[in-house]
């Protein structure tokens, strides 16, 4: 099944980024300004946390697709096939 992307939504999302990136600076720049460290420990453990979080979780699927689309990537990188020749013992 293929999705169709809507340019219009991709942007909408790309500047409400654009908008978010200015005001966490200012929130960063108050919280150093006024000393206030220790809040700004906490947010910036959150945030870690919730990063790592995503990324644990995006990519639960993508372990089957690539099994079963390239076995073995080394052998597919230099041109060699994954499956040797079987030898023939006599």
């Amino acid at each position: 099944m293929s999705q169709r992307i809507n340019p219009t939504k991709t942007k909408k999302r790309r500047s409400l980024t654009y908008l978010w990136i200015p005001l966490l600076a200012v929130v960063v720049f108050l919280l150093i300004y006024f000393e206030m460290t220790e809040l700004l420990y906490v947010l910036a453990t959150l945030g870690v946390t919730a990063l790592l979080v995503i990324v644990a979780t995006a990519d639960l699927g993508a372990n089957e697709r690539s099994e079963n689309a390239m076995p073995n990537a080394q052998a597919a990188g230099s041109g060699i096939s994954s499956n040797p020749p079987k030898s023939s013992t006599k």
